[in-house]
């Protein structure tokens, strides 16, 4: 199957002013809700890591968790979730970040990683990279390494790919949109 980034990206539903005045949120909901388009975009993250050497995949809560959990099940990888405050029993690792709404705390079962692992990670969005970011540091602090961060959509101008580069990380994604782009 041939990867269409604009049929896919006419999917992703813009939904001005949420969660706040001035932000447009992607709303990657219609994706899931046409199986065409669901194949596309897991065929197309399969396709991609295949044959890649790396030991787990990473999904964040939650949106991460749809597109992280089918690229696991099909490339037969173990899952590590990352959650949000108080989501994981067991003992777990925190790390805060910057979002572009504020401040957040994202944390991982401790026992999830061991040193030599290599990890993909997994969101549906790359804005300002912090969530990320805390996830890398929270897989470094495991002894394991970053394979790549991916995601369904990039935006680009908020800087969070780039982040990521500079700090060593590899970044796909299947689409972008501009700031202002509808």
């Amino acid at each position: 199957m041939i990867f269409d980034e604009f049929s896919i990206k006419s999917l992703i539903r813009p939904v001005p002013d949420f969660p706040k005045p001035g932000v447009v949120f992607r709303d990657i909901t219609p994706i899931f809700q046409s199986p065409r388009a669901l194949r596309m975009v897991a065929d197309s993250f399969i396709q991609r890591y295949v044959e890649n050497d790396f030991s787990h995949i990473a999904a964040m809560d939650a949106r991460g968790f749809l597109i992280g959990s089918i690229i696991a099940y099909e490339l037969n990888k173990p899952l590590i979730l990352f959650r949000k405050q108080g989501k994981l029993p067991s003992e777990v690792l925190s790390e805060s970040y910057q979002t572009e709404y504020g401040e957040a705390l994202l944390q991982v079962q401790a026992d999830s990683l061991c040193e030599g692992d290599s990890v993909l990670i997994f969101d549906d969005l790359i804005a300002t990279g912090g969530t990320l970011l805390a996830a890398a540091r929270l897989v470094r602090r495991m002894g394991a390494k970053v394979h790549e961060a991916a995601a369904i959509i990039d935006l680009p101008e908020l800087g969070g790919s780039q982040k990521l580069q500079d700090s060593g990380i590899a970044v796909f994604c299947l689409t972008a949109f501009e700031l202002g782009e509808r």
